[in-house]
């Protein structure tokens, strides 16, 4: 197993940062454009929040329920909305005549 590398001493791989190499480069708004044309670069520079978008995103509902169906549903543990999901798909899966899967 190699040793640990001594944080001390300079790494050949990564060089530290100095005034010169600071006084040479540019903002990632020029490079990227020289790299990757115009149009990429102005995607890679777009700012992203938040999770991507889904295809088919889930609703949000307010639904009242039994105590005990939440109950047992609550005593499986974590991921007991998944269930609950899963439980009315198969439920839609034993009726046909309902459209919507």
């Amino acid at each position: 197993m190699p040793r640990k590398p001594n944080p001390e001493l300079p790494d050949k791989d990564a060089p530290e940062a100095t005034d010169v190499w600071f006084a040479k480069a540019r903002p990632a708004s020029a490079v990227l454009g020289e790299l990757f044309g115009a149009p990429a670069a102005k995607e890679m520079l777009k700012p992203k929040r938040g999770r991507p978008v889904l295809a088919n995103p889930k609703e949000h509902v307010n639904i009242r329920l039994d105590a005990d169906v939440i109950g047992a549903f609550k005593q499986t543990g974590t991921g007991w909305q998944t269930r609950v999901n899963n439980a009315l798909r198969d439920w839609l899966k034993t009726h046909p005549k309902i459209t919507g899967v």
